[in-house]
């Protein structure tokens, strides 16, 4: 629960005393059977002892010795000794120790707490045990009962809370189980089964219908529909095709597949989605600062008002003082303890981090959600955004003294180089076209521009009308009005020139995604407006935007002129995501408050992204909003509770009700409430994992 706490082997938190938790990364199995955990053998233990030592602490109430003095007889005092020392001693050992360590370091917590209370009422037992005359009159209070009593219970709790808190990191190991732990990889005629960790990038794999795909591969041979549900939240099965890709952890459903590995090992989908929710589930939220700051006073605060309340009791309560005293001194001891607070932030995050995973929406860190929860704002990237990402080319017009092959050879030869989908486009034309590609001389790019090159000793330029203008060609756009009018209907226009001199230029469509308008509907209705920026023209942004239903835009935007946008709008007092999916959009991406990559584009886009969406697909931003605005009302729901608890179960286990009521809080019952809010604050944090998106 402590950022920056790290072990090798399992044990405690020097920080806050809880049990570290197992890094899904290097743990692959949270295997933990009752006959095997030693908190479980423990508590067991515990239990049997507890329950002779309650039954002799309450013998006076047997029937046929109601009455009687039997329970302040000193052999049965001694008989609860020995039931209850090998409780605190040997079951309890482990938060003795800790809150001894607690003690040491000065990082008090939940453990100082429950070894200051328990260790109070043995001692005291064993002092009047041991002599009586000690205390005035003729009582000898004796507290094994509760002493043994609040042990099990907390062994109890912290046993049912490991139970639970394993459950929120269910998402994460569902993802690691995607994974199968063996392949069937193809050597010449030979077909042998490997484990996957032997599997390198260019080995051929065979997969079954059934199986899942061990790898990132792209499919050589067959074709089969492949469920990704697990890994985007889609539950439709997604034809796959020679030459298209597939993922690790997904699943083969009815035809068999050759694939070539692309990325293994770590290098996988499927491992960097479980390296990100794993690191995210160890970050902290903004709203943490608040607990940590009551944090490093509660502990203080609680063991003074256990000293006062000790104090009011012994001085200017009723007989026998001492009795009461002590008792109401331990409950706010144990009724106090920190867990829900130290609780209610990490396992809501836990929780939505890992659902969010399942549903193809990953969310780099704790402060995202807290962004995510409050942006109003969206900007968007039109190509691969808002658009499919895989344009076309349509059509070339060229200049009278030049021809279409000659501009489209030229173009396609200087953006090979280029990662661009819109050079993609222009390649793959010049190929149905069987032009051969020239190797250029020199390359030049300016991202979200153009680029610019010799070619077979001439100087080609390739992008906006703003680009040439820069080389000295003012005006190209006007040498072509018919691809003025392709503007209109959405269409991008690249211009081309050759020596100086407008050439032609390439009309390329890329259609809009079918849940993009849906998805900037889903925001409008959420309170968040949507505005596109974009490279492309002032003309084809329009009827972009028109087509979107994105009531805002601007166009004509190179990278640092995007930059500059999101930094007006933050100026104007906005909270701002910024969603794209390529290189040039990495500066945007950074300079948001929130940054949104589409798991479809560039590395460098994903790795400036606060939150990937696997499937490229706008329609998962509402969902991610809906998740964060779900988490932060989770999170400040058990916030609450926490905070309510303590400030209401401190004063009444104090005896503050005694004199209106006669009611006190026994230190059983104040551990059993205390077990039951960290339980409650988990089942509240699980809740996040049923909600539909």
């Amino acid at each position: 629960m402590c950022p920056g706490v790290a072990s090798d082997k399992p044990g405690a938190c020097p920080k806050c005393g809880m049990d570290l938790e197992p890094n899904p990364r290097q743990f692959q199995h949270f295997d933990s059977p009752l006959s095997s955990d030693p908190m479980c053998r423990r508590f067991l233990l515990a239990a049997l002892l507890t329950i002779p030592l309650m039954a002799l602490a309450m013998a006076d109430m047997w029937p046929g010795l109601h009455g009687s003095t039997l329970s302040k007889s000193s052999s049965v005092g001694w008989m609860q000794f020995f039931l209850a020392t090998p409780i605190v001693f040997v079951c309890g050992w482990t938060f003795l120790s800790r809150g001894v360590q607690s003690l040491k370091s000065g990082d008090l917590n939940m453990f100082t707490l429950i070894s200051i209370g328990v260790g109070a009422a043995w001692s005291f037992s064993t002092t009047a045990l041991l002599a009586p005359k000690a205390f005035p009159g003729d009582q000898s209070p004796l507290y094994f009962e509760a002493a043994g009593g609040i042990v099990t219970l907390v062994l109890l709790g912290q046993m049912l809370e490991a139970r639970a808190r394993q459950r929120t990191g269910g998402a994460i190991q569902a993802l690691i189980q995607l994974a199968p732990p063996v392949a069937h990889r193809i050597s010449g005629d030979l077909e042998e089964e490997v484990p996957i960790d032997v599997i390198r990038p260019g080995d051929v794999l065979r997969v079954r219908p059934g199986d899942s795909i061990p790898v990132d591969a792209q499919v050589t041979e067959g074709q089969s529909a492949v469920d990704e549900s697990l890994l985007t939240g889609e539950s439709i099965p997604v034809e796959k095709y020679i030459g298209d890709p597939v993922t690790s952890g997904t699943r083969n459903t009815n035809g068999t597949l050759l694939v070539t590995a692309t990325r293994t090992g770590a290098d996988t989908t499927l491992s960097r989605i479980i390296d990100l929710v794993a690191e995210a589930s160890q970050s902290r939220a903004p709203v943490q600062a608040l607990v940590d700051r009551v944090s490093g006073v509660f502990v203080p605060t609680v063991i003074a008002c256990a000293a006062l309340t000790f104090l009011v009791w012994l001085f200017i309560g009723p007989e026998p003082r001492i009795s009461f005293a002590l008792s109401n001194a331990v409950s706010v001891l144990i009724i106090a303890c920190p867990c829900a607070l130290g609780l209610a932030t990490p396992v809501s995050i836990m929780v939505a981090l890992g659902h969010g995973a399942m549903s193809g929406i990953l969310i780099r860190n704790a402060a995202a959600v807290q962004t995510l929860e409050r942006f109003d704002t969206l900007a968007l990237d039109k190509t691969g955004t808002i658009t499919k990402g895989k344009p076309t080319l349509v059509r070339t017009i060229c200049a009278p003294e030049f021809s279409d092959s000659r501009i489209l050879q030229l173009a396609a030869s200087l953006e090979y180089s280029s990662e661009h989908p819109i050079a993609h486009a222009i390649i793959e034309g010049a190929k149905l076209a069987n032009l051969p590609l020239i190797q250029f001389e020199s390359f030049e790019s300016k991202p979200g521009f153009g680029i610019s090159g010799i070619i077979d000793r001439q100087w080609v330029a390739i992008g906006s009308p703003a680009f040439l203008k820069i080389h000295g060609i003012p005006d190209v756009s006007a040498h072509f009005p018919d691809a003025l009018k392709e503007c209109a209907t959405g269409a991008t226009i690249l211009f081309v020139a050759l020596n100086q001199q407008p050439a032609g230029c390439l009309i390329v469509r890329d259609p809009i995604k079918p849940t993009s308008r849906e998805a900037i509907e889903s925001l409008q209705s959420l309170g968040i407006c949507s505005i596109m920026l974009t490279g492309d023209s002032m003309e084809t942004a329009r009827a972009l935007a028109v087509a979107a239903g994105i009531q805002e835009f601007r166009a004509e935007l190179s990278p640092e002129d995007k930059l500059e946008a999101l930094k007006l709008l933050k100026s104007q007092g906005h909270t701002i995501a910024m969603a794209g999916d390529g290189v040039n959009d990495a500066p945007a991406l950074s300079g948001a408050d929130l940054g949104i990559a589409m798991g479809t584009g560039s590395d460098v886009a994903i790795e400036s992204a606060d939150l990937t969406l696997v499937q490229g697909d706008l329609s998962a931003i509402p969902k991610a909003v809906r998740l964060a605005r779900a988490t932060m009302r989770n999170i400040r729901q058990n916030l609450f509770f926490a905070f309510a608890y303590n400030a209401l179960g401190i004063p009444v286990a104090a005896g503050i009700l005694y004199p209106f009521t006669g009611i006190l809080l026994n230190p059983m019952l104040a551990a059993l409430a205390m077990t039951l809010s960290s339980l409650s604050v988990i089942g509240n944090a699980l809740r996040l994992a049923r909600r539909p998106l």
